[in-house]
């Protein structure tokens, strides 16, 4: 399989129709990249990433809060049920390489707070002003970035 590098994607349940179109586009890229991605699987962002991925017959692996498979959006390649609720943010950001934060609320935050504590860079689009994010300004910028941090993962 060969995986460039792993991403994992923070990001809301709910989110703006533009969120949800750059958010595919975030996706389509990712699988063209031949990047292994994660996400929580649910919903808004979510879903958006996984369609991108799945459109571009890339890899999208959910990590569940509940402890049912069918808990998961129709696009993820390998949904993942936990049982752990929100603690799957953990899994998150220990499981990346690099992460994306889009947009989001108080569980984006905290996922954010998860990878930076864990040392690994954190690239936010639209997303929470945190010290340390690296901002990104459009898809194709995220994706930029992302190459431009796996040279020294």
């Amino acid at each position: 399989m060969g995986f460039k590098a792993r991403i994992s994607v923070f990001g809301g349940r709910e989110i703006s129709k533009d969120i949800y179109i750059n958010t595919l586009e975030i996706g389509r890229k990712l699988a063209e990249e031949n990047f292994l991605v994660f996400c929580g699987g649910g919903d808004g962002v979510m879903e958006a990433i996984s369609k991108g991925v799945q459109e571009k017959d890339g890899t999208v692996i959910g990590i569940l809060k509940g402890r049912e498979l069918d808990e998961g959006n129709d696009y993820l390649t390998f949904p993942i049920a936990t049982g752990i609720d929100i603690a799957r943010n953990a899994i998150l950001a220990y499981n990346c390489d690099v992460a994306v934060a889009i947009s989001g609320k108080y569980g984006t935050m905290s996922e954010i707070a998860y990878g930076l504590q864990l040392g690994k860079p954190v690239i936010g689009y639209k997303t929470w002003d945190i010290n340390n994010v690296i901002i990104a300004e459009s898809p194709t910028d995220v994706i930029s970035k992302i190459n431009k941090e796996i040279l020294y993962v």
